[in-house]
Formats: structure tokens, C-alpha cells, sequence
């Protein structure tokens, strides 16, 4: 008689450590682990081949790493004959074939995927016991318990009482320098001159495992966008170590300040270029603060520069994950400006006459990586102004950044960036002319569209449809007291000025 097996636990793609909460009482006498690859995770948006190969090969260096403790490991590889080529379908097989007594699982980190794995469940008739996912600072429950009431929720208070929750950055009940946020310190430009010479980022040549992977993508997953030329993304827990403290060692000191710089061809800056290994779990938000907080404490990185970087991860990492799933499954409905314009096909290309876009569009095709202000302030800012459906934009952002998983990719580009929430991510649209992308870059000297222009040929398709978005929405946006200012500036303009605009708008959105 085959012996029985207490607990399958379900390990997904992004829960790539050893100390996450299904594992907590793992039993190798009496439990199996369970992972699959699936073509699914790849094409329910269309993934990049940067995403998919770092996912691939991650998932396959943690299965080494479970089969030296020496686990009993059920794995499934994408290339497999039998693939079913869903999770649901291949858990079905596996529970058929193993009979396992219950299912654990610790929380993932999309909607779709714990829908159909409670589906599968159900249809055995089979306990599912999903975990609280012990990787972060805070549960759902906190961050529900912290939004009930509130008439509108904003990052900034939920940030201040995980800071008095874990005394980070703190001086007894009092922020360290006497300011909770150095925002404000944070927002410099490289001036003419550049950003000088800048620290290499931190690459990891391509072993065997990631090889025989990124040749599975290039056959499997030919026509999806990107390529793998420069692949170098860590993939195992060493590589993301030491990925982290190169951030810490050579660019957290400047992070700070540069943060929201953008320079063209400069593809790495001082960012930290973590999050993929975060997501995936190969890093511990936990010691990514204390290794930030430490080199404060040491005095090689100034306070800004260490506030601003544990706020990404302590506040708006946490917040976007409560957003995402106290507001789901309806949130990905949203569509608060009615926006139902097709994102442009440059997005898959670069091809634009665009600098700014046509370099960060093209570098988030060669690497899967743009920081936040080329998300923001650039791809994501030209999609809000023509009035891209954000559902789009949601598909588009999920499937091309390495480091995308829903929870966390979702309010950023739903809410944060397309304003489609109605203001729950953020307090006001992000809208802006292409004079700020002048004032924080150098893309508008070699572009030949004239950032101070709306109308006329060498106008920039950002100020012209800055000023377009405004008149099509004064009525909502005259509500937000946030938004007087830039409406006020609106009203200068006459009447016939407001044709003309809405009129070049108009060839804009129809050529896109």
C-alpha cells in the first residue's frame, strides 16, 4: 500500500524562499513540494523574454537548492511532453497521481492564480490552507484594519505606523532627522553636464540552468517582445546577495538624490535594480532595509538617500499590496477617466520619434527594466495624456518588466500612473508637459520636439496632449483642490488656443 502523503505544498514562481510559510512545517517523511512551469504564466499576458527567462531559471536554481535539503520535490519543466500548460491543469494531474490529504500554500501573489488553484481544490474536494505570506513587514489584515473608516487612504500614514511598528528610522516615537519623509531633498537633475561616471550595475553571466532556459524562451516564445542578449539578471539567493550590496556599497549614497533623474542611454543610474529578486522572493524586504538603515547608521549613505530608498520598499511596497487585495477583483475594472484608447504599437518597439519614449521604451525591451520615473513620468504619462485603456497599460507593464507581479504591478500602473482608481492610489493625477521631462533629463536636446510647444509641427506630443487632457477632463478634475493650480494655468488660454491644442490632440491620438 503507497504510503500516505499529508500536505502537497504548492510553491509558485514567485515564492522563491526557503523560509516562506508553506514550508514552515515541512515533513519530508510525510510531505512533497510542488512547482510548475506553464506556458499560461506567460502568455495570459504577453510576457517578455527577459520576464519569462528570469522567472524560468529562477524556479529552476530554488529546485536545486529544494533537492540538496533533499525535499521530496514534484516539478514540472515547461519543455515536458505532457506539459498541460495551465497551473490549474497540472496541479489536477499531480493531486490525481499523488493523493496528497491536504493542499498549503502560502498566499500568492495574484488574484487569477489563487482563484484557480481554490478551483482545482474544490474539485477534489480537497483542504487548500493558504498561509499569510510572512515576507513582508505587514498582513492584509493590518493594512484592511488601518483603511477602515478613512475617507481616502494615502501611503504616507500607512508608512508612518510601520515605522513605529518595526522602529525603523526611529529615534524612540520620533523619526530620525524629525521628519518622517525627505521627499522634498529627493528630486535632483544631472544638470548639463550629466551624471559623470557612474557605477557599473551589478550583472550575473549566464550559467548552464539560465543557457539551456534562455534557449527554451527563444524557441517557445519567438515572437514575444524583447530579447536576451544582455541577460544578467540574478536568479539564486547568492547572486541577489550580492546584487544588494553592491546597491548599498556604490550607488545608495546618490540613489537619493537622483532618484527621479533620467539621463538618455543611461540605463542602470544609481537605482538598485532588486526589485525582480525581492518580487521573487530571493531577498528578504527585512534585510534589504537593515542593510540600507545600517549603512545610514555607519555614515556612508546620507539620510535622504537611505529614507527614500527604505520608503519604496517599507511603505509603497506594503501599501500597493494592501491596495491590491482589499480592492480586488473589482479594481482591475476601473476606469475612472473612461479612457479607451489602444496603446500605441511603438510600445512594442521603440519606434518613435519620441526620444524619451523611444529610450525607455527600448531599454525596457533589451533588459526588462526601466526605473520608476521612466514608468511614471514617461511610458506611463504618454498612455494617461492619450488616454490609453488602463487595462492595456496594465497588460503591457505586467508582461514586459522582469520585476512585475500583480499585486505589486497593478495599483502602481492602475492607480498610480493611469489615475484609473479615482484617487485611491494617489491624491491627483500625475500630469505633466514635456517640460518636465526637460527639466529632469537631457532626452529633449536631441529630440526634434520642442518641449514648450503645443501646436506647430516641432510641438511636443506630451504638451500638446498635457494641455488636451486637462480641457477633456476639467469637470472631474476642477473637484481635486490638488489640480487648481494646473487648471488655473488651463484658463490663460483662449478659446482659440484651445481649439488649435485639441485639434493637433486629435492627429496625435489618431496616428498613434
Amino acid at each position: 500500500m503507497a504510503k500516505s502523503l499529508r500536505n502537497l505544498v504548492v510553491v509558485l514562481g514567485d515564492q522563491l524562499n526557503l523560509d516562506a510559510s508553506a514550508l514552515a512545517d515541512f515533513d519530508p517523511a510525510q510531505d512533497a513540494i510542488w512547482m510548475a512551469e506553464v506556458m499560461e504564466e506567460s502568455t495570459h499576458v504577453t510576457s517578455s523574454k527577459q520576464r519569462s527567462t528570469l522567472f524560468l531559471s529562477a524556479m529552476r536554481h530554488f529546485a536545486e537548492t529544494l533537492k540538496s535539503q533533499k525535499w521530496p520535490l514534484h516539478y514540472t519543466r515547461l519543455d515536458d511532453a505532457h506539459n498541460a500548460g495551465t497551473l490549474a491543469d497540472e496541479l489536477d494531474k499531480a493531486i490525481q497521481t499523488l493523493h496528497p490529504q491536504q493542499l498549503v500554500m502560502t498566499a500568492p501573489g495574484e488574484w487569477r492564480v489563487l482563484q484557480s488553484l481554490r478551483g482545482m481544490a474544490k474539485k477534489h474536494h480537497l483542504p487548500l490552507e493558504v498561509r499569510d505570506d510572512t515576507h513582508f513587514f505587514s498582513t492584509v489584515r493590518e493594512f484592511a484594519e488601518h483603511a477602515k473608516g478613512r475617507k481616502q487612504l494615502r501611503q504616507e500614514f500607512f508608512y508612518r505606523e510601520l515605522r513605529q511598528k518595526t522602529g525603523i528610522l526611529m529615534d524612540g516615537k520620533k523619526p530620525i532627522g524629525d521628519q518622517w519623509n525627505f521627499d522634498e531633498d529627493n528630486r535632483g537633475s544631472f544638470g548639463k553636464a550629466g551624471p559623470g561616471i557612474l557605477p557599473p550595475p551589478t550583472r550575473f553571466e549566464p550559467d548552464a540552468i539560465t543557457l539551456d532556459v534562455m534557449q527554451l524562451v527563444n524557441d517557445k516564445m519567438a515572437k514575444h517582445p524583447g530579447n536576451l542578449h544582455s541577460f544578467g539578471w540574478p536568479v539564486t539567493r547568492t547572486q541577489a546577495l550580492a546584487a544588494l550590496d553592491s546597491f548599498i556599497q556604490h550607488r545608495l549614497p546618490s540613489f537619493g538624490l537622483y532618484q527621479d533623474a533620467m539621463w538618455e542611454g543611461e540605463v542602470w543610474l544609481y537605482h538598485s535594480h532588486i526589485a525582480s529578486a525581492l518580487n521573487l522572493k530571493l531577498l528578504s524586504p527585512r534585510e534589504v532595509v537593515s542593510a540600507a538603515e545600517k549603512a545610514y547608521q555607519d555614515g556612508h549613505v546620507p539620510l535622504p538617500a537611505a529614507e527614500g530608498f527604505i520608503r519604496q520598499i517599507l511603505g509603497w511596497r506594503e501599501y500597493v499590496r494592501g491596495i491590491y487585495w482589499t480592492q480586488m477583483p473589482e479594481y482591475l475594472e476601473r476606469n475612472q477617466m473612461q479612457a479607451h484608447a489602444a496603446l500605441p504599437a511603438f510600445y512594442w518597439t521603440g519606434n518613435t520619434d519620441m526620444a524619451c519614449l523611444r529610450d525607455a521604451i527600448t531599454q525596457t525591451l533589451n533588459h526588462g527594466y526601466a526605473h520608476h520615473i521612466q514608468r511614471l513620468m514617461v511610458t506611463g504619462l504618454y498612455a494617461l495624456l492619450l488616454g490609453v485603456d488602463p487595462k492595456e497599460v496594465h497588460a503591457w507593464y505586467l508582461g514586459v518588466y522582469v520585476d512585475a507581479v500583480e499585486w505589486v504591478e497593478l495599483p502602481n500602473t492602475l492607480g498610480m500612473s493611469q489615475f484609473a482608481d479615482g484617487g485611491v492610489m494617489a491624491s491627483k493625477p500625475y500630469v505633466a508637459s514635456g517640460k518636465y521631462i526637460d527639466r529632469m533629463s537631457n532626452h529633449c536636446k536631441g529630440c526634434r520636439f520642442n518641449p514648450a510647444l503645443a501646436t506647430g509641427e516641432t510641438a511636443c506630443p506630451f504638451t500638446t496632449l498635457y494641455w488636451d487632457y486637462l480641457n477633456r477632463h476639467v469637470d472631474v478634475l476642477a473637484k481635486n483642490p490638488r489640480m487648481l493650480m494646473q487648471l488655473k494655468n488651463l484658463n490663460r488660454l483662449s478659446p482659440e488656443a484651445r481649439e488649435e491644442i485639441a485639434s493637433q490632440a486629435n492627429i496625435i491620438k489618431n496616428s498613434a
